[in-house]
């Protein structure tokens, strides 16, 4: 796990000045890359790479970066790991192209194979998560490249006359040539989404490279590179609906099992401490299981618990890590302690970013970091194996909305708005205990709001982007904008599935997870200096996944059915069964209370109207209605907040 940067001069420039820049650009990323650091340029071509290097494989000086292939045609930034190299070595030495080895990094491990088989058949035949920066002495070609479910960020664009690539765009910001103007366009996507979507940035001009893309740049036509994929999201969908597994309940666990450990294992591979997130949860759960199954000692387990009601998963933690004989870690953390990450998020996350539990995840993963440098993550459960809520509601109620007419919808909508959220929430908390144990929601009083919302959709896309979606209308809140079209509503990059269960979890694989989840990930941890590994990310677990029928993943209302017949291998179903809660904290309150006046400031009237961004009306109308109580917008409001310390914050560096 690194971070890498670098940039292209079309015009050239002196060794000294390249050096410079690019030195200058890597310090931003000392966080990602503590351990070394290196910087390589040829003067001729205009050409710098750079890289900072947390050791975690081949901790010798043959592990340094930026990195030569053998024959000196290859120089390398990598930013990841290459779980299988050591397979890939043993085929090189087969088919007698393998060099004398230096080390035994999987950089160099890639390098040789660059020079055997070329760039994207090497991507094809890798199993990892990484991203990487290579420059073809021989072509003059510069190629950039992302792992296949996009677990490593990379950034590039063109200011003025020179590329710019690197880890994070705190790293491209400090380059004399980069402009940073916002783009009102992507700010209305970070609106709805609460991340800005690849591949746009914050930015005008710098994008975010799809996973599973390469862009090769020649210096023939340099501007009119386009990223091209080398792996296909959609075509794993498509293959696995057309191709399913006919077996057994129990076959098909035990294949799935037995895929998860081999990911696991290769995983596992270390020259540091490794440990494992373990919230308790289904996903993390069967991770930590599966890492105690085959480790002779016991693994490093880390959780973080809040007093607060209701956002507590520590207790839950520690009972499947006195099961499994974890070396368990818990460490309760104070509304003080979480708060107290508030003012660093900006530059955690270097464009906004408005997830909440980015808080949560830094502070398990600067706990984690005391211990180990390398940690395994349970993420990709929900989206490859049906575990989101949204999913259970694509089946039960928007089949009952397909034969409804649409005047009867309208009229219930109608009924649903006519009670306020808080009569909502009073109704259910008397009625509660008498409901079955799945009707109990969670703030009932906006997901009945939130439905009748969802029920003026004209079909299941519409269905899905109003569920998912925070800001409905988001380019009436941002002056000057325009919605640019993405994934969601782009219907020429939808997979071809019918179910539309099916269809959400492969749009969510290739926009929620890598935009958000991963994005959560990644930065929450490198500001510790954290390696993650997201085991059932291996794309052999997500093809296993999409050849599973449906009914394998989804049954009797409850999600990720399989995965949890595996766990309950391991795990007694009594320690792992209970409602789906997420890594949340308590924003709401919060809001109200210690960040009442830091928020208030941040969204003044007179602020919004002298910055010009947002239209102020709905703003301060959901601000005081939340403050009120009559609405609970703390997610909506928190989206709003994180542009605004992002941009007070990028103002004062600049």
């Amino acid at each position: 796990m690194c971070g890498l940067t670098g940039f292209w001069h079309l015009r050239g420039a002196s060794r000294e000045i390249l050096r410079s820049q690019a030195e200058q650009m890597s310090r931003q990323l000392t966080h990602r890359g503590p351990d070394d650091s290196g910087v390589w340029c040829d003067e001729a071509a205009g050409i710098v790479l750079a890289q900072r290097r947390l050791s975690i494989l081949d901790l010798s000086e043959a592990g340094h970066q930026p990195m030569h292939s053998a024959c000196g045609r290859y120089v390398i930034a990598f930013n990841g790991e290459i779980y299988n190299h050591l397979e890939l070595r043993q085929r090189l030495a087969a088919e007698g192209a393998a060099p004398t080895w230096r080390g035994h990094s999987d950089t160099e491990t890639m390098l040789a194979c660059f020079v055997a088989w070329g760039i994207e058949r090497t991507l094809q035949l890798s199993v990892g998560m990484f991203a990487f920066a290579a420059w073809d002495r021989q072509q003059r070609t510069l190629v950039l490249g992302r792992d296949r479910m996009g677990e490593k960020p990379l950034y590039y664009g063109w200011c003025k006359d020179t590329l710019l690539f690197g880890s994070e765009l705190k790293a491209l910001k400090v380059h004399p040539a980069f402009n940073a103007q916002i783009d009102r366009d992507a700010l209305t996507l970070f609106l709805r989404h609460d991340c800005v979507p690849a591949p746009y940035t914050i930015y005008q001009g710098v994008l975010k490279l799809r996973p599973g893309h390469l862009l090769q740049i020649s210096l023939d036509a340099p501007r009119d590179a386009q990223p091209t994929p080398y792996w296909h999201y959609n075509d794993v969908v498509s293959q696995g609906l057309s191709e399913p597994l006919a077996c057994s309940d129990s076959e098909a666990a035990d294949a799935l099992e037995q895929r998860l450990r081999a990911s696991i294992s290769s995983q596992m591979l270390s020259d540091v401490p490794l440990g494992a997130f373990l919230s308790g949860g289904i996903d993390s759960s069967t991770i930590v299981a599966l890492m105690q199954a085959s480790s002779h000692r016991p693994v490093k387990t880390f959780t973080i618990g809040f007093d607060e009601n209701g956002y507590d998963e520590a207790v839950h933690a520690s009972a499947v890590a006195g099961h499994l004989g974890t070396e368990h870690t818990e460490l309760y953390v104070s509304p003080e302690d979480a708060l107290a990450v508030i003012p660093r998020l900006p530059s955690i996350f270097c464009e906004p970013f408005g997830d909440s539990s980015q808080i949560p995840t830094f502070l398990v993963s600067e706990l984690t970091r005391r211990e180990v440098t390398v940690a395994l993550s349970g993420d990709g459960g929900d989206e490859l194996f049906g575990g989101y809520n949204r999913y259970l509601t694509a089946r039960t109620t928007w089949k009952r909305m397909l034969h409804m007419p649409r005047f009867a919808r309208k009229a219930v909508a109608g009924t649903l708005r006519t009670i306020p959220p808080v009569a909502w929430d009073r109704m259910m908390e008397h009625a509660g205990p008498l409901l079955p144990k799945k009707w109990r929601l969670a703030a009932p009083g906006d997901k009945a709001h939130k439905l009748a919302e969802a029920l003026m959709a004209s079909n299941g896309q519409a269905f899905f982007l109003n569920v998912a979606s925070r800001w409905k209308e988001p380019a009436n809140m941002v002056i000057g904008s325009r919605e640019p079209s993405t994934l969601l509503t782009d219907a020429e990059a939808w997979p071809e599935a019918s179910n539309l269960a099916q269809w959400m979890m492969a749009m969510d694989a290739q926009s929620y997870l890598p935009d958000d989840i991963l994005v959560k990930v990644d930065r929450a941890a490198m500001a510790n200096s954290l390696e993650t590994r997201v085991p059932m990310l291996d794309h052999r677990v997500v093809e296993l996944a999409w050849r599973l029928p449906l009914h394998q993943k989804i049954r009797h209302g409850q999600g990720k059915w399989l995965l949890r017949q595996v766990l309950y291998r391991h795990v007694p179903k009594e320690l792992v069964e209970r409602p789906k809660m997420g890594f949340a904290v308590p924003l709401d309150r919060w809001l109200r209370g210690p960040l009442r006046d830091w928020a208030e400031s941040l969204l003044s009237e007179s602020r919004l109207r002298q910055e010009g961004y947002f239209e102020p009306h709905s703003i301060r109308q959901k601000w005081e209605e939340h403050l009120s109580g009559r609405r609970n917008w703390q997610y909506a409001l928190w989206t709003v907040l994180m542009f605004q310390a992002w941009l007070e914050a990028s103002q004062q560096s600049a």
